[in-house]
């Protein structure tokens, strides 16, 4: 049985993400079979997207990078 915010292959699913607007941070569940191309601050209602050349807002903004990313996929959008 996982502990719990870990996948059953291992993969962190909770990160903290920062807004960089506000700096506000709140722990969000990622999903792992989906891209996350943009998210919504809820301090300060910013729409926030993943940096250019990096593939969603965790990877760009959280404390842990996407389930794909931290099992050595190159994106968890192309499910490479």
């Amino acid at each position: 049985m996982p502990q719990p915010g870990v996948s059953d292959n291992g993969a962190i699913i909770i990160s903290k993400l920062t807004c960089p607007a506000c700096g506000h941070a709140e722990d969000v569940e990622m999903l792992e079979n989906a891209c996350v191309s943009f998210h919504t601050c809820t301090h300060c209602k910013t729409r926030i997207q993943a940096k250019p050349g990096e593939c969603c807002v965790f990877c760009s903004y959280g404390d842990f990078p996407c389930p794909s990313a931290q099992l050595g996929a190159k994106s968890c959008c192309a499910n490479e």
